[in-house]
């Protein structure tokens, strides 16, 4: 077997180290300051179709592990449209379960009012709330 030829049964394991580096990168950002780095670099990474795919499968995971009520209750309302209408959002809101309704009821409580443009944000923050 000739030298040149060696570093070729390497490539696994080139590829295993650079995975494993850039694990080792996100465990390490995710613990700095809350996260406060590492969520620039998953919004750019949200803008990738494929990976805006995974993240949302495991977000939908992780709400049907802990809240399956609210689970069901958002994929009722995703398939009704309520995004796009209020009406639509209000035809859908009637045909969810009395569980589904006080699941998404708590969801939106607890998530807050959203700012709806730059100056209430900034109000917000002053005031020291998200």
């Amino acid at each position: 077997m000739t030298p040149a030829l060696s570093w070729w049964y390497f490539i696994p394991l080139y590829i295993l180290g650079a995975l494993l580096l850039a694990l080792g990168i996100f465990v390490l950002l995710s613990r700095i300051q809350g996260g406060r780095f590492l969520r620039p670099v998953i919004t750019l990474l949200a803008k990738v179709p494929l990976f805006r795919r995974l993240m949302e499968r495991a977000t939908k995971a992780a709400i049907e592990r802990q809240n399956p009520d609210l689970a069901s209750a958002i994929r009722k309302l995703e398939r009704a449209g309520a995004h796009k209408d209020l009406m639509r959002a209000q035809k859908a809101m009637s045909q969810l379960t009395a569980a589904e309704r006080r699941a998404w009821l708590q969801a939106a409580a607890a998530e807050g009012p959203q700012a709806s443009n730059r100056a209430e944000r900034r109000k917000r923050k002053q005031l020291g709330g998200r």
